[in-house]
């Protein structure tokens, strides 16, 4: 695998050269990354292209955020000739389903994605298909906005956080659904545990004692008591999207409460080839080095009279 950043493209005029020419070599990966982040039909993205790789923004309400970061070591081929950082808008929806039309399953398929076209669009090309060239254009736009700066400060010395696998996390958050609630989570460190608890027309707690079943939390960090409480649909899309062909991989899940509850919510995708070597990960699964996408959730709490105050 080859990875290169530089300042020009040979054979065309400085004028007329792309921004970015990339290749990766297994584009479901890619798929399964942004889907994760797709918590509604029509939703809007906003890429930001860098020498260091592909980050895509997602927002919801001011309450919301959620990042895919494509570092440049998952490309094959990764040729950055831009001055600064462009940033552009477009559908989450159609990339996903345009990538789709890449991918065949149980194969390795390639794709090549140039930005700008001669129109401001995303390019999508196949390469190397044994069967026929696919190409795909994605028209792009100014983004309204910037996104918000969801500024996670750690709230002391310690990170209040904890590491469980992404299909128990998601299985909990599913069953504290009650329409229209908040969902408080609960940090303690004696007895070391994390609390879930949902509130409707009754109640439900959900507890992951840390030493009683270490393969179930398999770490935490917590120095103090802290409780707050998240808007349920909000919690809800930071993992009611991840595909289960990524859950199955059994990889871990990072959840962190900062400051002011600020909650960050850290998922791992693997965007490596079929049949690559790959090595065991802390949460039992297998993952390749260096074609990880990481993906974060930023979730604002709600401000009511159960918000524990940072120190």
């Amino acid at each position: 695998m080859s990875s290169s950043t530089t300042s020009g493209r040979g054979g065309e005029d400085d004028e007329d050269a792309p921004d970015l020419v990339c290749q990766l070599d297994c584009v479901q990966g890619m798929v399964d990354a942004l889907s994760s982040v797709r918590w509604k039909r029509h939703q809007d993205a906003v890429l930001e292209l860098s020498e260091h790789g592909i980050v895509l923004i997602v927002e919801e309400s001011g309450c919301l955020q959620a990042k895919v970061y494509l570092k440049r070591e998952l490309f094959v081929e990764y040729d950055y000739a831009a001055e600064g950082r462009p940033r552009f808008g477009l559908s989450l929806g159609l990339l996903v389903d345009c990538l789709n039309m890449f991918s065949s399953p149980g194969h390795a398929s390639s794709v090549e994605i140039r930005y700008p076209g001669p129109d401001m669009q995303l390019l999508l090309k196949s390469v190397a298909s044994p069967d026929a060239c696919i190409f795909s254009e994605i028209r792009t736009r100014i983004p309204d906005t910037l996104a918000s700066d969801y500024h996670f400060q750690h709230a002391g010395n310690t990170p209040l956080s904890f590491t469980v696998k992404s299909a128990i996390l998601k299985e909990s958050i599913d069953d504290l659904e009650w329409p229209g609630s908040s969902i408080q989570i609960k940090l303690q460190p004696d007895p070391p545990s994390v609390i879930f608890k949902g509130e409707g027309h009754g109640d439900l707690e959900i507890e992951y004692p840390y030493y009683a079943n270490t393969d179930l939390l398999i770490a935490f960090q917590c120095d103090r008591e802290v409780s707050y409480r998240y808007k349920y649909k909000f919690l809800r899309a930071t993992t009611s999207n991840v595909p289960s062909s990524v859950l199955k991989e059994n990889r871990g899940s990072k959840v962190t409460i900062g400051r002011g509850g600020m909650l960050k919510i850290q998922h791992l995708v693997s965007v490596g080839r079929p049949g690559m070597q790959s090595y065991r990960n802390v949460a039992g699964g297998a993952q390749q080095p260096s074609r990880i996408a990481f993906i974060e959730f930023f979730v604002k709490p709600e401000e009511d009279e159960y918000t524990t105050d940072d120190p």
